[in-house]
């Protein structure tokens, strides 16, 4: 194993009202399955960092990936990367961090894969209309810069700032590289847009 996914999953879903990761997403799934099995799918091992309140859900995870519980997740979503960086090989070649509620489709995980690789990136970032988007791939040289960040200097988005000019952005024609499912009424547009339902009514997200 050399590849791996961080999915961060540890969030309150205050916005939405309900659990992200118990949202429905396809058939017979949720977002937390659909999203672990789909880097399953471009031969990443997913690390899913989940929180006290839903940690139940480590049950569901499909096999092959994994799952640790960061008790202090309300304190910020840096201390969940942290979490999940402890349960990363020191020797990993390529890390995605990537969040529960933001759905992916396999061709786009493809597609920033064969770019980090090709160009020997040291972070690979997709973009669209020249916004930043999600996943974020690593290179293993990046690794010390992960592990020394901290809420108090912005988290991830210090490395963005810090390391911005030698980002590989790739560019995409479709603005799903930049998707958050962040409440009732994205989550439904979203699945209309993507087919998660049949007939006239969309599922209704309550809180």
């Amino acid at each position: 194993m050399s590849h791996f996914a961080i999915v961060l999953a540890a969030g309150a879903s205050t916005r939405m009202g309900t659990c992200k990761t118990s949202l429905p997403w396809g058939e017979g799934k949720t977002l937390l399955t659909y999203q672990l099995e789909q880097w399953l799918s471009v031969g990443f091992t997913p690390v899913v960092v989940l929180g006290s309140h839903n940690s139940e859900k480590q049950k569901v995870c499909p096999e092959g990936s994994l799952t640790v519980i960061n008790p202090h997740a309300n304190t910020g979503k840096t201390t969940s990367l942290l979490t999940g960086l402890q349960h990363i090989p020191p020797n990993f070649k390529i890390l995605a961090i990537s969040a529960v509620d933001q759905p992916r489709k396999i061709e786009i995980y493809q597609r920033l894969l064969l770019a980090h690789q090709d160009n020997s990136a040291m972070i690979t970032a997709p973009t669209y209309q020249s916004q930043m988007g999600h996943p974020l791939l690593f290179s293993n040289g990046m690794r010390s810069h992960l592990q020394n960040i901290r809420e108090e200097s912005l988290g991830l988005r210090q490395i963005i700032k810090e390391f911005y000019p030698v980002i590989h952005q790739v560019k995409f024609d479709n603005p799903a590289v930049l998707l958050d499912i962040n409440t009732p009424e994205i989550y439904q547009e979203q699945l209309h847009n993507w087919g998660w339902y049949s007939g006239s009514r969309l599922p209704e997200v309550h809180p």
